[in-house]
C-alpha cells in the first residue's frame, strides 16, 4: 500500500454518541453483516459490504458496550450499562430475551456452534447462557481477577479468552473446569483481543503495543510498539500480511505483519478510534470512533479482478437480504424504521 495514496472511506452516520465496538458476521448465504455498539444505547445493523444501514435495535436504557452476531447472522446480542445483555432477532429487530445482571455488562460473544452466549462485566463473573433454554440459569465460570473488558471463544468453544479493564494480561479459561489455565502477560490492560479467522493467532492491543500470540501454544509471536496508545487492532484474515490499529491519535494505521513497518495512515475521524475490524473477505476494514461515525476503508486487492468479482457477488447477495428485511422493527410498537439522517 502506498503511503502517499489518499484513501477515501465510506462514512456511516447514524449513531449520536461514540461507537465503541464493531463486529462482522462470517459470510452467510445472504452475504455478511456489520453490527455496531454505541454509547447512544442503540446497536445498529449494516450491510457488511457497503455499510448501508439496515436497522436499529431499540430496547436498552444505557450505553451499549459490545454487540455481536451469530454465525448465520440470524440473531444478535448486546451488552449494556443498563445491567443487561439482550438477545435479538436480527431479521425483525425484536428482543428475544433479556439476560439480567447485577452490574454493567461490558462484553458478549456467541459460541462458534451458536448454542451459547458468553457475557462478562463489572461483576467479574463470566456467564454462559444456553441459547436453546433462554430461561435457564446460566453456567457461571470462576470469578475473574478484575472487571471484564473483552471476551471471545477459542478452540471450538473449549476455551474462553478474557481481559480486564484494570489489570494487564489475557486469561485463558478451560470451559469444562471453569478455571484459568494460562495467562498471556502484558504490561497494560488489554483493550482488544481478536482470534484470527484461521485460528492461528490472537491479536491484542495493550497500551501502545500490538501483540500477536500463537493461539495453540500461546507463545508471543510478534510485538510492535505503536505511535500512540492503541485501543484496537485487527489482522487481515486472508493473507495475514498486514494489520490495522487505531487509538487516541484519531488515525487508522496499516502495518506490515512481518516487519511492523507502517504502510498506510488513514485520516478522517474527529475523535479517538475505539475499534477496528477487518471484513471476513479482507477487502476492507471498519473503524468506529468517539466522533460517532463508522468509516469503512478499502484495502489494496492482491488480485483486483478476482476481488471485484467477489465484491459484486457478495454485494448482490447482501442487497437481496436487505430488501427482505425492510420491515425491521425498531420499537415496541413494531413500526417500520426510517433510515437515520446523515446529518
Amino acid at each position: 500500500m502506498d503511503k502517499k495514496k489518499v484513501t477515501i472511506p465510506q462514512v456511516c452516520h447514524g449513531h449520536s454518541r461514540p461507537v465503541v465496538d464493531l463486529f462482522y458476521s462470517p459470510i452467510t448465504p445472504d452475504g455478511f453483516f456489520l453490527i455496531s455498539a454505541s454509547k447512544d444505547s442503540h446497536p445498529m445493523l449494516r450491510n457488511g459490504e457497503t455499510g448501508d444501514w439496515i436497522g436499529t435495535f431499540e430496547g436498552h436504557k444505557g450505553a451499549v458496550w459490545s454487540s455481536c452476531l451469530d454465525n448465520n447472522a440470524l440473531r444478535a446480542a448486546s451488552a449494556s450499562a443498563d445491567f443487561s445483555a439482550k438477545l435479538w432477532d436480527a431479521l425483525t429487530g425484536d428482543v428475544l430475551h433479556s439476560f439480567e445482571h447485577k452490574h454493567i455488562v461490558r462484553a458478549c460473544a456467541f459460541s462458534e456452534d451458536t448454542k451459547s452466549l458468553l457475557t462478562g462485566g463489572f461483576e467479574k463473573i463470566l456467564r454462559v447462557f444456553d441459547m436453546n433454554r433462554l430461561d435457564a440459569p446460566p453456567t457461571e465460570v470462576d470469578k475473574s481477577p478484575g472487571s471484564i473488558r473483552t471476551l471471545t471463544w477459542l478452540h471450538s468453544d473449549q476455551t474462553i479468552l478474557s481481559s480486564c479493564t484494570d489489570i494487564g494480561g489475557v486469561r485463558l479459561w478451560d470451559v469444562r473446569s471453569g478455571k484459568i489455565v494460562q495467562t498471556l502477560e502484558t504490561k497494560s490492560p488489554v483493550t482488544s483481543a481478536e482470534v484470527s479467522q484461521d485460528g492461528r493467532y490472537i491479536t491484542t492491543a495493550d497500551g501502545s503495543t500490538v501483540k500477536f500470540w500463537d493461539a495453540n501454544h500461546f507463545g508471543l509471536v510478534k510485538s510492535y510498539d505503536m505511535p500512540c496508545n492503541i485501543e484496537s487492532a485487527s489482522l487481515e484474515p486472508k493473507s495475514g500480511e498486514k494489520f490495522v490499529a487505531g487509538g487516541e491519535d484519531m488515525w487508522v494505521r496499516v502495518f506490515d505483519f512481518y516487519t511492523g513497518e507502517e504502510i498506510g495512515c488513514n485520516k478522517g475521524h474527529h475523535g479517538p478510534v475505539h475499534c477496528v475490524r477487518f471484513t471476513p473477505t479482507g477487502v476492507s476494514y471498519a473503524s468506529g470512533s468517539e466522533d460517532g461515525t463508522i468509516r469503512i476503508w478499502q484495502t489494496t486487492p492482491a488480485n483486483p479482478e478476482e476481488n471485484e468479482t467477489s465484491s459484486r457477488r457478495v454485494k448482490h447477495s447482501v442487497d437481496e437480504v436487505s430488501k427482505k428485511i425492510e420491515g425491521f422493527h425498531i420499537n415496541k410498537e413494531g413500526k417500520t424504521a426510517e433510515k437515520p439522517s446523515d446529518t
